[in-house]
């Protein structure tokens, strides 16, 4: 799903990471953001099961530039964090193109973070402790926008929820992707694909072994 996603605030610690990539790998989001704390670089670990190599994530400079660019393309954003104007997630609406902002756990969402979310949301908690594990929450959140999504007839099912130019392309690189490593460095398009998948192109021998 192209229109489903997260924005990352400083959650740098790699189980974290790791899980939420395989969470949205499991749902169907394409690609997820985030924003690290300065000097810092994503780290993933076994936890990921290698989702990170089918969900890319990508990296900003900061919220402001990644939330901007988020609503120029039609996103709403929800951003989880406790205040007098949060929503209970289960009243909200994520049939739409959805980006759920959440932040790391000591401090959550900053002030001028929060300020650029079009809602506030959380999650209720009956216990003491007052919010979920950050990966924990991003699961929640994603699996409620997949069941209203269902619920609402609007759950794509073969393809139809990524334009269909981008779609060809990644399963492309997913299917082949030392030939698409090779298609890039050449400066071609990728080949096409016939009905059950293989490559409908006479390529050279050298590339031919590589699939």
């Amino acid at each position: 799903m192209a229109d489903l996603t997260v924005l990352l605030d400083q959650v740098d610690k790699p189980h974290n990471l790791s899980a939420i990539l395989r969470t949205c790998d499991a749902v169907g989001v394409l690609e997820a953001h985030a924003v690290c704390m300065q000097g810092r670089m994503p780290i993933f670990n076994t936890t990921s099961l290698g989702s990170q190599k089918w969900v890319p994530l990508h990296l900003h400079p900061d919220t402001t530039t990644i939330l901007t660019n988020l609503k120029q393309q039609g996103f709403r954003i929800y951003g989880t964090h406790l205040s007098q104007e949060a929503m209970d997630y289960r009243d909200c609406d994520f049939t739409g193109p959805t980006a759920f902002v959440l932040g790391a756990e000591k401090w959550g969402l900053s002030e001028s973070t929060a300020q650029l979310v079009d809602q506030i949301i959380f999650i209720p908690m009956r216990g003491m402790v007052q919010s979920l594990n950050v990966s924990v929450a991003t699961a929640t959140l994603l699996f409620e926008a997949l069941r209203q999504r269902q619920a609402a007839g609007v759950l794509p099912e073969h393809g139809e929820g990524v334009p269909t130019n981008r779609y060809r392309s990644l399963l492309f690189e997913w299917a082949y992707p030392q030939v698409a490593a090779w298609c890039r460095r050449e400066g071609r398009p990728y080949p096409g694909l016939d009905a059950e998948g293989a490559i409908a192109e006479d390529l050279p021998r050298s590339v031919r072994l590589r699939y």
